[in-house]
């Protein structure tokens, strides 16, 4: 599968690249990142290129979706990434999303999850599609149930931390 861009009437999204070394290594140590998705321990560029290449270039390769960078179309200026990721504990891919804070309550992140959701059914003909949560992050909570997930379940995603919340969505 080819890897693809995306756009919304603001957004740009597509698939990360060693030159985005710099926006990934600021994004990744938010503060709100490490508190609700994880700490990657990415501290340097070297760092983040490596996680580039082991996460959403590795997942684009052998799947033909990842996490890709979402940028302002008028800009350009990459504010976060969203796409999907296949966890070996999932049955269906779960979208992620993650935004720099001074983009947040702007409803960049429906908009891309939106898009992603859209090529997620078209492009890579998914029927359904899953989202995972910390219990704690409500603005995330409810960005999901605005656009039709539903509650699943609570479950350990990573041994010795805490439950997180499983949602789903048919497409």
């Amino acid at each position: 599968m080819q890897e693809s861009t995306l756009a919304t009437e603001r957004l740009t999204l597509r698939p990360l690249t060693y030159e985005d070394d710099s926006f990934i290594l600021k994004l990744v140590n938010e503060p709100a990142f490490i508190e609700h998705i994880g700490d990657k321990q990415v501290r340097t560029l070297e760092g983040a290129r490596s996680y580039i290449e082991s996460g959403p270039r590795a997942s684009h390769a052998a799947h033909g979706f990842g996490l890709d960078r979402v940028d302002l179309s008028s800009t350009g200026q990459p504010i976060g990434m969203c796409g999907l990721l296949k966890r070996d504990n999932l049955p269906d891919p779960d979208v992620g999303y993650a935004f720099l804070p001074e983009f947040w309550s702007r409803g960049y992140a429906s908009e891309a999850v939106r898009a992603v959701l859209d090529d997620a059914k078209q492009r890579l003909a998914f029927g359904r599609v899953a989202a995972v949560v910390s219990n704690e992050n409500s603005a995330s909570i409810r960005l999901l149930e605005r656009l039709g997930f539903r509650f699943q379940r609570m479950f350990v995603f990573h041994e010795g931390e805490p439950e997180v919340r499983l949602y789903r969505i048919d497409l």
